[in-house]
């Protein structure tokens, strides 16, 4: 069971997505755009979680995990869907370097 705010996406694994979540910096909030491919989607109801790994400054990959059920999590968004995964996790994608560990 997803929840209000990631249910109406369609979210399958291998999919690149867009993850907005509020940072409180100080007394300023601001919603910061993490977006990377989906991982894994494991758990359910209150303790589901989603990975989210995309390659960052000097190739160097980047993994962050939300529960769905966040209170900073604000919304969701699909890039681009995935064209054929046959996994239900994509770990082997820490593994890839280059074009290969973007590529799903």
């Amino acid at each position: 069971m997803l929840t209000a705010k990631v249910q109406e996406t369609d979210l399958k694994i291998g999919d690149t997505i867009r993850v907005k979540n509020t940072v409180i910096e100080g007394t300023k909030s601001r919603v910061q755009i993490f977006e990377g491919i989906l991982i894994s989607l494991r758990g359910r109801d209150v303790n589901a979680t989603m990975t989210v790994r995309r390659i960052g400054n000097r190739g160097m990959g980047v993994e962050r995990t939300w529960p769905l059920d966040a209170r900073t999590l604000v919304g969701v968004e699909i890039v681009k869907h995935a064209k054929n995964v046959r996994r239900s996790k994509l770990y082997y994608l820490r593994n890839l370097t280059g074009k290969l560990a973007t590529q799903v």
